[in-house]
């Protein structure tokens, strides 16, 4: 069934979130970043001159609302599928039809696969040429990071768009929409007080879909007063918004909410805390991938050189899960968060690249000295490149003081161990080196 058939969002049954889907740029809301006035995207959907996308964000944040929108603008054909049930046989099947329907008739083919990084990596290799050629426009929708996901070839040939939660005012926006149109709760008189209105929006955390389904269903489940009014309190509202949390734990088991969890009871040093988690996520039937590459990310990010060993076992976790697979390898991924949750915590390594980035973009790009160029191609002697660099390893500790940045900033300084595990050591080893340097300034 196409998953933008005009009779499914009229269909009196259908969830609130698919009655209230916009059919246009100026119904929709969110996403100004890259859909406001003048911006790349919009001006390519009102000129209908798009190129491959991928649409990246968590749920209810509007990808399929805006693929929808550009069904609804653009004079190709427009042809859906979901990732979890399309196969090789049909994408060919469509490839094979949008190259003829090019052929004969001039008229492009826009394909928009839902959950993109559900493909295998044959499903994405069919899809390659025919994107490269022109043959399909490709539209795909994930909210997993398509830079580990998707095929990386695929990725060169599309424009990545990474859609954000909605704020809270685009939130309040979304739900007077819905509660004034006749094809959402228009047709029913409630009253929904300000401050039940502002927890359905709080508890939704940027889920238009979340929000609208919570609204819906607090307004359907109220009896009307003697007025025929529906009054939707505070206490009402979350009600409805617990009720709307259950069923999503059984489904979803809160994706988002548990791995905040996970990660904050990892960078708590809560062992206890983040093997629960852990074990919510497994029992939930989480991608363990995603679990995996959340424990790389923290060991660097929360552990860092404090101690180094901590990625080492987290990359081992990786190692296990894509040779042993499940549930086998939930034994070194437990292995590993322990490891991550107990050992000493440094932040370092983050605010030093994070600074490092900052000082590169805001200063202009210095040239290389010239006892650090490379020596190697032909004539680079000639020019004097290398010459007066000091060969550490000729030196007492296999260290000698010399300038290693640009002239302009020799004095910069990123990197600050803390004083925790191994980098107390690095701390006295770094004072070392610099008070090194600070003499042979002196002395010169």
């Amino acid at each position: 069934m196409n998953l933008f058939d005009q009779s499914d969002l009229l269909e009196e049954q259908a969830p609130l979130a698919v009655r209230m889907r916009p059919r246009s740029l100026d119904e929709y809301v969110g996403q100004e970043h890259i859909l406001g006035e003048g911006k790349l995207l919009r001006r390519a959907i009102e000129q209908d001159f798009l190129r491959s996308i991928i649409l990246y964000g968590p749920p209810g944040v509007g990808k399929t609302t805006l693929a929808y929108v550009i069904s609804q603008t653009t004079q190709g054909e427009f042809i859906t599928v979901s990732a979890t049930t399309t196969g090789v046989s049909e994408l060919k099947q469509i490839i094979g039809q949008a190259r003829e329907r090019r052929a004969f008739y001039g008229k492009r083919t826009i394909l928009f696969i839902d959950e993109i990084q559900r493909l295998n990596k044959g499903q994405q290799d069919v899809l390659l040429p025919a994107v490269e050629h022109g043959d399909i426009i490709l539209i795909g929708a994930t909210t997993e990071n398509p830079y580990f996901e998707v095929n990386a070839a695929l990725l060169s040939r599309s424009q990545i768009y990474q859609l954000e939660p909605l704020s809270e005012s685009n939130m309040r926006r979304v739900a007077e929409m819905a509660l004034e149109s006749p094809k959402g709760l228009g047709k029913y008189e409630s009253q929904v007080h300000q401050d039940a209105l502002d927890h359905l929006i709080r508890v939704s955390n940027g889920d238009a879909r979340v929000l609208l389904n919570t609204l819906e269903f607090a307004v359907m489940t109220t009896t009307p007063n003697e007025e025929g009014v529906r009054v939707i309190d505070a206490e009402t509202a979350e009600e409805a918004a617990q009720a709307q949390r259950v069923r999503y734990d059984k489904s979803g088991d809160n994706h988002y909410d548990v791995i905040s969890a996970f990660i904050k009871s990892l960078r708590g040093s809560d062992p206890d805390a983040a093997l629960y988690w852990y074990a919510r996520m497994v029992y939930a039937d989480e991608d363990p991938r995603f679990i995996v590459r959340r424990l790389i990310v923290h060991a660097s990010e929360d552990v860092g050189m404090a101690d180094p060993n901590a990625m080492l076992m987290a990359q081992a976790a990786a190692n296990a899960l894509e040779w042993l697979g499940m549930p086998e390898a939930r034994i070194p991924i437990a292995q590993a968060i322990i490891y991550i949750a107990t050992a000493p915590k440094s932040n370092s390594v983050v605010l030093a690249v994070d600074q490092a980035l900052d000082v590169v973009k805001t200063t202009s790009a210095e040239p290389v000295p010239v006892h650090l160029r490379d020596t190697h191609y032909k004539g680079a002697e000639k020019l004097g490149h290398g010459r007066g660099y000091k060969y550490p390893h000729d030196y007492p500790f296999h260290y000698v003081p010399q300038d290693y940045l640009p002239d302009k900033l020799t004095d910069l300084e990123l990197y600050e161990p803390s004083d925790q595990g191994r980098e107390k050591i690095i701390q006295e080893r770094l004072a070392y080196f610099k008070e090194m340097r600070q003499r042979n300034k002196q002395r010169s």
